[in-house]
């Protein structure tokens, strides 16, 4: 499996050329269909991230508490 990185960056490129509109109707299919599964693989990084994260969370109490993780930027 390719790193998040990779993934999103095909996934943006093909983005790119469905919007552009210029492919003939069969590689649009099979470019769409490849974006399906790499928009699936990126996913399964996130939430293996996403799972990390949580693990890591720890309350005042010293006991491990599920919490969402939130950006810095984003208020709670």
């Amino acid at each position: 499996m390719a790193t998040f990185e990779e993934s999103l960056k095909k996934l943006e490129t093909i983005v790119g050329q469905l919007e552009r509109g210029d492919l003939p109707l069969e590689d649009s299919v099979r470019i769409f269909e490849e974006g399906v599964r790499l928009s699936a693989e990126c996913k399964k990084h996130l939430e293996e991230a996403e799972g990390k994260v949580e693990i890591l969370v720890k309350r005042r109490n010293g006991a491990m508490e599920r919490e969402p993780f939130a950006p810095l930027n984003t208020p709670k």
